[in-house]
Order: structure tokens, then sequence, then C-alpha cells
């Protein structure tokens, strides 16, 4: 968990930074600098979208449709929210302010490609090198983002500790099923939900991409099955 922890810290050190320059901000200054953050998550996105492969295609498209049916039933993305709103209610923070940070940070921080192999990673070999990666560029665009959206960045410290946390304790029990395919395949859905991500920042179209979270893991759950078949026949 060492390496969670060090991410976890170094998002709420960086929304540190961000509230102090925060209020010296002007606004439309503000504005340009989080449209130009989602230009560069955008090309994150693309860049962990262009890891697909041919054979990779259909599963992914079928990832993104089954993860986002999963995602509107269990509605992820409104509870995100929820919790927002509820800390802002606590807070008596003005109404959209704290949830607003807290799911864009969230989800930004926790669907990209390296929180899910560092986690593995990390619960496997206790190889923290990639989550200490995530957690210097997490800290710096945490810096940016609480400068503009807020304390509700901070509190996506929680979040992130709690999904990585849940994967690095959950590793070994999964590692015969995460073969370098799966991972690859993992990757691409999540490069493309980091994709939407910057969508929204932008403001093109407002995507509910929480609730294409659990797209990210189909691929992982069609090689168990895919495995569970073979022994069966």
């Amino acid at each position: 968990m060492l390496g969670t922890i060090v991410n976890a810290l170094a998002i709420v050190g960086g929304s540190i930074i961000g509230l102090f320059f925060g209020g010296r901000i002007p606004e439309k200054y503000s504005d340009t600098v989080m449209k130009s953050m989602g230009l560069a998550i955008i090309l994150l996105g693309l860049l962990g979208g262009f890891k697909v492969q041919d054979q990779d295609v259909l599963l992914v498209i079928f990832s993104l449709a089954i993860g986002s049916l999963i995602g509107e039933y269990l509605r992820i993305e409104d509870k995100l929210e929820d919790l927002g709103r509820w800390v802002e209610k606590k807070a008596g923070k003005s109404e959209g302010g704290i949830a607003k940070g807290f799911v864009a940070a969230s989800l930004l921080y926790c669907v990209g490609s390296m929180a899910i192999v560092g986690s593995l990673e990390s619960g496997l070999v206790g190889n923290h090198q990639t989550l200490y990666t995530k957690a210097v560029l997490d800290g710096i665009t945490s810096i940016a983002f609480t400068s503009t959206m807020g304390i509700g960045v901070m509190l996506s410290a929680v979040a992130v500790f709690v999904y990585q946390g849940l994967i690095t304790m959950t590793a070994s029990f999964m590692k015969v099923f995460l073969i370098d395919e799966v991972i690859r395949q993992m990757s691409v859905v999540g490069g493309l939900l980091i994709l939407a991500i910057g969508l929204n920042m932008i403001e093109v179209k407002r995507l509910k991409v929480g609730n294409m979270l659990p797209g990210i893991f189909i691929p992982c759950v069609y090689y168990m099955g895919k495995l569970l078949y073979l022994k069966i026949i």
C-alpha cells in the first residue's frame, strides 16, 4: 500500500499549493488554464487508446458498452456527485463547487493505466515505482486543478486511496488472469475514458465518465470466463 499512500499524499500536497494560488488567479485565466489542461488530458487519452490492436477492438467496444450499462444501473457518477454535495453541505460551501472538483479529479486519477498497472505491481511484487511516478504527475496536476476547481480536488485523494488500495490488496488473487493482453485491453479502455474526461473539461460534450468506469474491468472478467469455459470443456 506504500505506493498508494504516497500517491494520495501527493494529491493532498498539490491541492494545498493549488488552494494558495487559487484566489490569486483571475477567473478568465483559470478558465483558460482549465481548457488547456483538458486538451492535455485528451492527448493522454489518445495515447492510451492508440495501444489498441486489431484483435482488441471488438472487446474494447463490448467493454465500453457493457461497462456503461452496469455503471448506469449502479449510478456511479450520481453517487460520486451526491457524496461531493454531502461534503459541500457539511462544509457550508456553495452548491456545485466541491462536487465538481471531486468527481472530475477522482475519475481522472483513477481511470488511467498507471493507476491499474501501478497498483497491480505494488500488490504483486512490491514494486511501487509506477505509483511513485503517478504520484508526481498527480501532485503537479492537482495544483492546477485545485487552483481552478477548489478543495474538491483534494478530496479525490480518498477515492484514489480506496480504489488503488482495493486493486493492490486483490492483486495476488487476480495475478493468474492479468496477462499482458488483458492489461493492454484494460489500458485502452482507460485511455478512452481519460479522453472523455478531457472532452468534459473543454465542454465539448457532457459525458458520464463515472458510469463508464466498470468497462475497464470487463476485459479481465472476459478472460476469467474464457479460462473457466476452457476448463469445463
